[in-house]
């Protein structure tokens, strides 16, 4: 007669949370969010375009789509189009002022590279 023996499923990595915002860039949303029309949110996207393949696309709407992940940090709510998710897994959006421009940024571990100039990456 054998014997069976079972083993216990292996505990699953926990993954990083989708997107995170400095609490400059939650400063920055709830400001803008404020000023804005209605209750319209960011919703963050990706393309295909610029020199690498892939750029961050950013626009208001009013409401989440049927295809958007929602995420909540800092307070603050930001809308990712479910087709971008698999490339920012783990993405840091910050704000950013500089003397001559001021905008929001992406920290994202899945890039691989970015063009020269900077408006687009690659995974």
């Amino acid at each position: 007669m054998g014997t069976t023996t079972t083993e216990a499923p292996k505990a699953r990595r926990a993954l990083p949370p989708l997107m995170t915002l400095t609490d400059t860039a939650a400063e920055r949303l709830r400001a803008m969010y404020a000023k804005g029309d209605g209750n319209k949110l960011l919703r963050v996207s990706v393309s295909t375009k610029g020199c690498s393949g892939m750029s961050y696309q950013m626009d208001f709407v009013e409401a989440a789509g049927p295809g958007d992940e929602t995420v909540t940090d800092k307070g603050v709510t930001v809308l990712v189009d479910r087709k971008a998710t698999l490339f920012l897994i783990g993405t840091v959006m910050d704000y950013e002022k500089k003397a001559m421009s001021a905008g929001f940024t992406f920290t994202n571990p899945n890039e691989k590279g970015r063009c020269g100039c900077g408006e687009s990456f690659h995974v």
